[in-house]
């Protein structure tokens, strides 16, 4: 797929069955639901879909089962962070073959190379790929961050790098730093943090944000306004999802399960990352606060 990205590009969340094996039919559904949602693109297996706990065949599987459901509906962008580059491009290359449309990786996220291992690792990957290259800059103690600066010359000088996706605070003005140090040399720079800077981010310039895939049609919906040039109604709705926002930054993947479970998308709300479990104080809340949300999900 040739076409610019842009727009609300889901992180795929990974389902699990109670023996903490990939439950290959929930993922398969849950790409459906994002595609039929409204999903401008979909990304991983990254933070949301748990990464660090699956072994590189479960990540070459995962990849292989996306690209094969979106059936290149939309683009599938793999996610390849690996603790050097030497794994990372092979991932990549996988990926790339398995008919990725792109790619995303931070860098090593063990070791946290300096500026020039950063440089180092993504001139490695673009290197060994056709594809376009997303770097994911992200807060620590996982993310290792970067600067405007070191972006902008990475998009400049290293053919595959055309998109970042900025996770590093404050990311509004982060954004802002990126397009105005790397020009036309970037074709994109997306938000993350699930959206929680969406109309800020829309205001400074950014081609799209990637959340979780769990509320997609809601995301895109306020995308939607954004791009028609209504912020007031972008900012209703954003200001109907925002508890079920500021509860997901409590609790993360679980919490996108639980919806996910309760959408009747997963079979199973297991996760495998440790302490990823609700209390039954949490489902009240959840409870009270999808209540509000719901009618989002019809839009």
């Amino acid at each position: 797929m040739g076409k610019t990205w842009r727009g609300i590009f889901v992180i795929v969340v990974t389902p699990f069955t109670e023996g903490y094996e990939l439950d290959e039919a929930s993922l398969r559904k849950q790409i459906r639901f994002c595609i039929e949602a409204g999903a401008h693109g979909l990304v991983g297996p990254a933070n949301a879909s748990e990464f660090a706990t699956l072994s590189d065949d479960e990540r070459k599987r995962w990849i292989d089962i996306v690209v094969s459901e979106a059936g290149h509906q939309i683009p599938v962008v793999a996610a390849t962070t690996s603790g050097h580059y030497l794994p990372a491009v092979a991932l990549s290359r996988y990926a790339q073959k398995a008919g990725a449309d792109g790619i995303m990786a931070m860098p090593p996220h063990i070791l946290h190379p300096d500026a020039a291992g950063c440089y180092e690792y993504y001139q490695a990957l673009s290197a060994a790929l056709d594809v376009p290259i997303c770097i994911q800059n992200y807060i620590g103690p996982v993310g290792t961050p970067m600067s405007a600066e070191l972006l902008a010359r990475m998009c400049r000088e290293l053919p595959h790098v055309e998109y970042i996706k900025e996770e590093t605070l404050p990311e509004p003005r982060q954004i802002s730093a990126t397009i105005a140090a790397a020009g036309k040399a970037c074709k994109g720079v997306f938000g993350g943090q699930g959206g929680v800077y969406i109309i800020d981010e829309y205001r400074r310039g950014a081609a799209g944000n990637m959340p979780a895939g769990h509320v997609t049609n809601a995301h895109v919906a306020i995308w939607d306004r954004l791009e028609a040039r209504d912020e007031a109604g972008a900012r209703q709705l954003f200001n109907q999802l925002l508890p079920l926002i500021n509860y997901e930054r409590l609790y993360g993947v679980a919490a996108y399960k639980e919806v996910l479970y309760r959408r009747g998308v997963f079979a199973k709300r297991v996760s495998r990352a440790p302490g990823r479990k609700l209390d039954q104080d949490d489902y009240a809340e959840l409870d009270g606060i999808l209540a509000d949300v719901a009618p989002l999900f019809k839009i």
